[in-house]
């Protein structure tokens, strides 16, 4: 299944109305040019060049099994976006912010009658239980992507902005 998400990744696309301005600038080694975040799997894995440099558990939204409808849900999005913008003094650690919601979103939402919500992010552990390893055990965010501190500072410097994010169910 790996294999053929990453096939179906390379180059990834925002279909945002930014787009990512990297995707097509060289890469340094350990430097990922992509994101792959498989729900399903509660997988984040690295890539670059279309391979997986590192792969990480991940804690998702409370309620994790389909996308993102509204703000509150529980849900984390499915679909192509890009990191935005960083967000060093967090109140979950550090987060990179996710380019969620697209205009397709927002649309799908206000069409309900809903907000779509915001600020996704990956993130670390909140800065009140840093050493709550236990939670990445349990789905426990508001829709976002959540990995140890340890694990977010890798993440952090991996990355830049303007990196796709593919999230997949």
């Amino acid at each position: 299944m790996l294999a053929v998400l990453l096939a179906a990744c390379s180059p990834l696309q925002s279909s945002s109305t930014r787009t990512p301005t990297i995707v097509d600038a060289p890469v340094s080694p350990g430097r990922a040019d992509a994101i792959l975040v498989e729900k399903g799997q509660r997988r984040l894995s690295l890539l670059q060049g279309g391979r997986v440099l590192k792969s990480y558990k991940v804690s998702l939204g409370r309620n994790p099994v389909g996308d993102k409808l509204e703000e509150g849900d529980g849900r984390t999005p499915e679909g192509d976006y890009f990191i935005d913008w960083r967000k060093p003094n967090s109140a979950y650690y550090k987060a990179l912010h996710v380019s969620y919601p697209h205009r397709s979103d927002y649309y799908d939402a206000r069409e309900a009658g809903r907000s779509p919500g915001g600020a996704i992010m990956i993130h670390g552990l909140p800065n009140k239980r840093p050493n709550a390893t236990w939670m990445r055990n349990i789905d426990w965010t508001e829709g976002c992507i959540a990995v140890t501190n340890t694990e977010m500072d890798e993440i952090w410097r991996s990355v830049r902005d303007g990196t796709p994010i593919r999230i997949v169910p």
